[in-house]
């Protein structure tokens, strides 16, 4: 079952205090995105976010899964609840990750 449009706006308000956060759509799924970087995304009406070890520290019980079979397994958050916590997870998560990289004329990927 793809993720609902209505779970999506939900995740998306409690998120509202956070200016750059945007989703896109995916084959039926969304992909979170903060200040440019993504984060991780909605999957079958469960918010999955990459496990960096800020992400794990924060949430310490949080079952490991796949977005989608065969894919790499991705941190549960299951207290979406918790606005604060949230949108702390989603700065820690950002903060943790590369910035994106630019993509010139020439890069075909």
């Amino acid at each position: 079952m793809p993720a609902s449009k209505d779970y999506l706006a939900y995740i998306l308000d409690q998120l509202s205090d956070l200016p750059g956060v945007e989703s896109r759509a995916m084959m039926g799924e969304y992909l979170l995105y903060y200040q440019g970087k993504l984060i991780g995304g909605l999957y079958d009406n469960r918010f999955l976010i990459k496990p960096v070890p800020p992400a794990l520290a924060l949430l310490p019980d949080a079952p490991l899964e796949p977005p989608y079979p065969g894919a790499k397994p991705m941190a549960l958050v299951e207290e979406t609840d918790d606005r604060a916590l949230l949108q702390t997870l989603v700065r820690a998560v950002a903060d943790a990750l590369p910035a994106p990289k630019k993509r010139g004329k020439g890069n075909s990927q």
